[in-house]
């Protein structure tokens, strides 16, 4: 089976020490990706770890598919043990890191400990250099990479670095690349500002070796040249009008599920700002939104839908400059949209101020610094509801993302199980309800389809393949590619889903915490569906044989 290859890195910032560790046992079994760093952090972070403790690790990861050239590759994972939901978490982001990521020679990357001053951290093909960055205290993402390019000759490209947000323990902090694409969500760019871990760099020519099959890695990457498609033109924005029309936009925090300035936010909105193409590494679909207001000279990559229903029609915002600007705060300061967004719009709600677009711009800042209200707004809704008064609309202490439970069950079910929480790219029912595939009414018969959905995305985030690769990387190109066949590769994603409910579960999340703020039909019954068919136990704990994992080394 095709793996990534390379050892584990192992950085203490407290020690100022690095380690390489050979993982060639565990990547024949986890291929790499999210897989392999779910299977490192259940084995090296305690179960009673502090997120914000020297005991909490972080892990960024790489596929064997980043040593490709073919398109929906250009991508990275991370995980880590989450401030927001207290339980694992694991992201990925696009943009340019990962084949300088690849070029270090290193296959994954984790760092434990904590420093006692601002550091940098840079790793090439030849070693770690450990850099105190006093004066980047208080820097943005932008501002970061500026000086890293200065100093160091290393572009946004070869960056992750946080912003004022992940130095403030913003529970909903994002690690940024390419200082507009997103760790996300779940608040991994808050773990690195405990760390006091301001940057990290990635650069070398060590590129391990690894035959890619062509084809249909070059069939992959003709077709993503050339198709004719709205997601180009308008990435997930072009979805706006058509979800709320047909089905619910989220509106003024939950009130409403239906935006009457969706079109003013929309795809053709977002396309009128748009004034250049935008990519990933080696990706010829080039679906990114850079975009500018020619009028303010605002200049930000986005909005994407999920911004646009978090910044736009959750606070009765619509202006697309508006958001433009929400968005470009998020990306400087280092945020999650969704979860900063709904965040503001709880805050909005409690203040009977939506459509108020300045004093959400002012709020978002103050979250990342944490001053006034933006301090108990940074630790999130399921924190901060009591004390605004407005319902808690999280699962597991994350925010919703914008597709709409209440109206797409299957979505809903999805919801409440996933190990992440609110988060819809956990299982992406959302794409089967929206296309009729399945009917969004009722939440019975669909366990099966849900479970197969989260092993899918489960293995893409392992490979790795970009979710909108999907309709390109094909079940047969996918065996092909892995030299596997779907089932193999979908235990791949089996394995990595029930080891991230063990660890939570050890962490004492069970059967209460799959639930929802809202009703939708048949919850119970349908959870309880779940859990037979991935084998649970009925309080949705992981039966007590033997966790079947790939073996990972231990920390010493």
């Amino acid at each position: 089976m095709l793996h990534a290859e390379g050892p584990l890195l192992t950085v203490d910032v407290g020690e100022r020490t690095a380690r390489r560790t050979e993982i060639d046992e565990l990547l024949a079994d986890a291929i790499g990706g999210r897989a392999a760093a779910t299977a490192l952090a259940h084995e090296r972070i305690p179960f009673d770890a502090d997120p914000f403790g020297p005991e909490n690790r972080v892990y960024v990861s790489t596929g064997p598919l980043q040593q490709s050239r073919m398109s929906f590759t250009g991508r990275m994972n991370m995980t880590g043990l989450s401030p927001l939901t207290d339980g694992l978490v694991s992201a990925n982001a696009g943009g340019y890191l990962s084949r300088n990521f690849v070029g270090t020679g290193i296959s994954a990357f984790e760092i434990v400990g904590e420093s006692d001053e601002l550091l940098a951290v840079h790793v090439t093909d030849s070693g770690v250099e450990f850099e105190p960055v006093p004066d980047l205290e208080g820097a943005t993402v932008p501002e970061t990479s500026e000086y890293m390019s200065e100093r160091h000759d290393l572009g946004p490209e070869h960056c992750i670095a946080i912003g004022p947000a992940g130095e403030n323990q913003v529970r909903f902090a994002s690690a940024m690349t390419f200082d507009s694409r997103a760790f996300g969500r779940g608040g991994l760019g808050a773990i690195l500002g405990a760390k006091n871990v301001k940057c990290v760099t990635f650069e070398g020519d060590a590129e391990p070796p690894v035959e890619i099959p062509d084809p249909p890695e070059s069939e992959i990457h003709r077709e993503a040249a050339t198709a004719d498609d709205r997601m180009r033109s308008q990435g997930t924005a072009g979805g706006t009008e058509f979800i709320n029309d047909n089905f619910s936009l989220p509106t003024r925090y939950f009130r409403e599920y239906e935006f009457e300035g969706a079109a003013d936010i929309g795809g053709d909105a977002v396309e009128e700002k748009k004034y250049k193409k935008g990519a990933c590494s080696a990706c010829a679909y080039a679906c990114k939104l850079p975009t500018r207001d020619e009028e303010t000279g605002l200049e930000t990559e986005g909005p994407e839908f999920e911004t646009i229903y978090a910044f736009g029609s959750m606070q009765g915002v619509d202006d697309v400059v508006d958001v433009m600007q929400s968005n470009e705060l998020c990306d400087t300061l280092g945020m999650d949209t969704i979860s900063a967004g709904v965040t503001v719009a709880a805050y909005l709600e409690s203040e009977d101020a939506f459509g108020d677009a300045d004093l959400a711009h002012e709020i978002t800042e103050k979250i990342a610094y944490r001053e006034g209200i933006g301090d108990l707004l940074a630790e999130g809704v399921d924190r901060a509801h009591d004390e605004l008064g407005v319902e808690n609309y999280t699962v597991k202490g994350m925010e919703f993302a914008a597709h709409d439970g209440r109206v797409l069950h299957g979505q809903g079910l999805s919801y409440a199980v996933a190990n992440r929480g609110a988060d819809h790219l956990y299982a992406s029912m959302l794409a089967l309800e929206y296309s009729g595939e399945l009917d969004p009414q009722g939440t019975l018969g669909k366990a099966e389809r849900l479970v197969e959905r989260e092993d899918l995305a489960a293995f893409l985030d392992t490979g790795i393949v970009c979710v909108f690769g999907r309709d390109y990387a094909t079940p047969e190109r996918l065996e092909t590619l892995f030299d596997a066949d779907c089932e193999t590769l979908l235990e791949v994603g089996a394995r990595t889903v029930e080891l991230e409910r063990h660890f939570n579960n050890r962490r004492g999340f069970d059967r209460e915490d799959d639930d929802l703020p809202y009703e939708i039909p048949d919850l119970d019954e349908a959870i309880g569906e779940y859990y037979a068919a991935r084998g649970w136990n009925d309080d949705g704990t992981i039966p007590t044989r033997a966790i079947e994992s790939p073996p990972a080394p231990s920390a010493d």
